[in-house]
């Protein structure tokens, strides 16, 4: 029996995917659980992240013509009951204000004092309260379109939560516009879209597919909700980020009306869309291995750590020195258009555990730099999208003209084993039975191992998706834009069917 790899994560993915997820977090120092149920503090390295992510979409946002703004987080409840659908599809995870102050209970402890005429919601989506401005702002087709984003926190009450993927409150941003006509909002939610799943490629090296949810899978109070579905290695999917055509339902019921070219009033049609810090877990999920996070180098928050080593003051200096040096050439180099993010890792401890704590962060390059280094004007290069062991030496020279290849290397490299680990775990599948046993898990012990995407034929009915998602736990990720009409058979009830959609478990 061949001998176990020992790995720096433990369980590995294979032993207990839940488990591994959750120390790849908490060895890459990124989040912990907060003192509030349900809540997570993100710490430096994770938030660096979430940084990076908005930094970027935020420049995807502006080029497109949007405009930031904030909204208040206390939403009265009365907006939410102005949009039935909306506030059916919310009212399970909505916290709730009903007091305003604290006052002394006579027995050592707070007990709330003024109650409020009318209860806050605490946001767990902004469409209605945005809606009130929009109805404000909003008087003429002069007006249009409004192109608005914010970031912001949101709040939705989870039983169940997971670091990043599911959590009480989380970060994200969301999009509302108005427009003039139903083609112009329609041709909104499909650039957003586009951009969700531009960023996740290009930047995330995440390869995603885009289509349409189905009815039940739709945005409350939306027309129509379209998904960008990832992949991650335990065949589950993940929806990455979500953009809803609103149709008239919010503007009617927020009442935002604007005076068209040949002055008749109309009501404006609106959409919305979002992508929150579960990108975060997508980002752990699709690319980290047994040895801990694995990082894109166009969202990693250190392009480089720089190890030093030596023995004694004299080697220090001299390493430093030639760090120094180093640095000065760094930064002169743009990647991604932007610096060079680097670290010196000078902590008294052994080299060994520096370049484990760094392999564990995801850090896409390591460097080590000793005295024979130096003097062979060199640098020992470790890559993160390669094995631990496989460093090699290369001119200091060299390593600062080829940077941005080897970062663009390890960035190609990374999307292009989750490209392949998600085609090879994606089939077509007619048979009814070979459909059911795709999904059942090889060994009961392990639940999480199971086939991966199946692209099935679907009639279009409720019932049928009902019933396999009862059954297998499975659910239709989306319709997807790129499947061609085929005539088949449902892979439910065999009724006639002319495409194909994405069938899989998922988070």
């Amino acid at each position: 029996m061949a001998k176990q790899k020992k790995t720096a994560i433990n369980p590995r993915r294979d032993q207990d995917y839940p488990g591994w997820y959750q120390e790849v977090v908490k060895a890459a120092d990124m989040a912990e659980n907060s003192d509030v149920r349900g809540c997570m503090v993100i710490k430096p390295w994770g938030y660096t992240i979430w940084e990076n992510i908005q930094k970027n979409l935020d420049i995807m946002f502006k080029d497109t013509g949007h405009e930031n703004a904030y909204f208040p987080l206390f939403i009265p409840k009365s907006f939410f009951e102005k949009e039935a659908k909306h506030v059916e599809g919310f009212a399970k995870e909505c916290a709730v204000v009903t007091h305003t102050r604290l006052e002394d209970d006579k027995k050592g402890g707070l007990q709330p004092a003024g109650k409020l005429t009318e209860e806050l919601i605490v946001r767990p989506t902004s469409e209605t309260i945005i809606g009130a401005s929009f109805s404000k702002w909003i008087n003429s087709y002069r007006d249009l379109p409004l192109l608005i984003n914010q970031w912001a926190n949101v709040v939705r009450w989870e039983m169940r939560t997971r670091l990043f993927l599911r959590t009480t409150e989380f970060l994200w941003q969301e999009g509302h516009t108005a427009h003039a006509s139903k083609k112009e909002a329609l041709e909104e939610t499909s650039k957003m879209l586009g951009i969700y799943a531009d960023f996740a490629e290009n930047f995330l090296a995440m390869p995603v597919i885009k289509g349409e949810k189905t009815a039940s899978e739709r945005f409350p109070g939306a027309l129509n909700t379209f998904s960008i579905e990832a992949m991650m290695q335990d065949k589950k999917a993940l929806q990455s980020g979500t953009s809803h055509f609103l149709g008239l339902n919010f503007s009617k019921a927020s009442n935002i009306k604007f005076q068209n070219k040949e002055g008749r009033e109309e009501y404006a049609w609106t959409t919305s869309w979002g992508v929150s810090t579960r990108l975060i877990g997508a980002l752990i999920m699709a690319h980290s291995d047994d040895d801990g996070l694995v990082l894109p180098p166009k969202i990693a928050p250190s392009h480089i750590v720089m190890i030093p080593i030596y023995r004694n003051e004299e080697e220090q200096t001299n390493v430093m020195n030639f760090i120094d040096k180093l640095i000065v050439k760094l930064k002169k180099l743009r990647y991604n258009e932007e610096k060079i993010r680097y670290k010196i890792d000078d902590r008294d401890m052994r080299g060994g555990e520096k370049l484990w704590d760094w392999i564990k962060k995801g850090v896409p390059i390591r460097l080590e730099i000793g005295p024979r280094d130096i003097e062979n004007n060199s640098v020992f290069m470790g890559r993160r999208d390669k094995d631990a062991k496989d460093k090699t030496g290369m001119n200091v020279d060299n390593f600062v003209n080829d940077l941005t290849d080897i970062l663009d290397d390890i960035q190609h490299n990374i999307f292009t084993k989750a490209l392949k680990f998600r085609d090879e775990n994606t089939i077509n599948i007619d048979d009814k039975d070979a459909f059911y046993k795709f999904f059942t898990p090889e060994n009961k012990n392990n639940p999480e191992i199971h086939g991966g995407f199946a692209k099935s034929h679907w009639c279009g009915s409720a019932e049928c998706e009902e019933k396999i998602k009862d059954d297998l736990k499975v659910t239709i990720r989306c319709i997807p834009f790129d499947e061609t009409e085929e005539n088949g058979k449902c892979i439910c009830c065999g009724k006639k069917s002319n495409k194909r959609v994405i069938f899989a478990k998922a988070y």
